[in-house]
């Protein structure tokens, strides 16, 4: 039986989905996150309990509760097969691919987030720096941000990249101190989204940026590379 349940009181106990707190079977341990390999012949050999704990709106693992037998007899298995010569050809294989795979998509990122800009040619400057900061923050791999989700289009995770990224770097949002009511938070990053918006429509336009312009500002710390094309 495979149960879906939360942390309990103590590091011996979890919560099940009625609310209750028990502890695991006899002879069972926990298994930590970490070794997604193992976790998943765990999870696939037979009975066994994930522990999972919500935070915001996301969802972390805390781990797998299996009986130890199990647990040990697997970790040998995939020890001995990790140190095979066979293994170590399908993972430099199997990282090549993955780093190709996210090449492309850091490009195909970055001339998503170049089209939304949509800066006037006076600007292809900022342009650049822009492009490249805010892809160079959104696309890596684990990072979380709206970048790495696919339940949006490529273009309007390159839009909401770019406001989150002026959010942070051309505004003073991490240091406001918000009211600890529903929706406030909300609301904040709205009004600060219409101003971003309102910065880049000068920039499409090519107005000359004013001496205390914040989005100059904030480009003028980073980094002169290669311009994504």
């Amino acid at each position: 039986m495979s149960l879906i349940c939360s942390p309990g009181l103590d590091a011996k106990t979890v919560r099940t989905p009625d609310g209750r707190t028990v502890k695991p079977p006899a002879g069972w341990v926990l298994l930590p996150p970490g070794d997604p390999g193992l976790t998943r012949r765990v999870k696939a050999a037979g009975e066994h309990w994930v522990v999972q704990e919500k935070r915001g709106r996301k969802l972390f693992s805390r781990g797998v509760w299996a009986p130890a037998a199990t647990i040990e007899s697997l970790r040998t298995d995939l020890v001995a097969e990790r140190s095979t010569e066979t293994y170590a050809k399908r993972q430099v294989t199997a990282a090549a691919r993955r780093d190709k795979v996210q090449t492309a998509y850091v490009d195909d990122f970055g001339t998503a987030v170049r089209h939304f800009l949509g800066f006037h040619p006076a600007h292809r400057d900022s342009a650049d720096r822009l492009t490249l900061a805010v892809t160079a923050h959104a696309t890596p791999v684990g990072s979380g941000t709206v970048a790495r989700t696919k339940r949006i289009p490529v273009e309007d995770r390159a839009e909401a990249a770019v406001i989150a990224w002026m959010r942070h770097q051309t505004t003073a949002y991490d240091s406001l101190t918000i009211a600890r009511v529903k929706g406030k938070r909300r609301e904040v990053r709205r009004m600060l989204a219409k101003r971003s918006h309102e910065l880049l429509a000068s920039y499409r336009r090519g107005d000359a940026p004013s001496a205390n312009c914040p989005l100059a500002k904030a480009l003028s710390a980073t980094v002169t590379e290669t311009p994504v094309t």
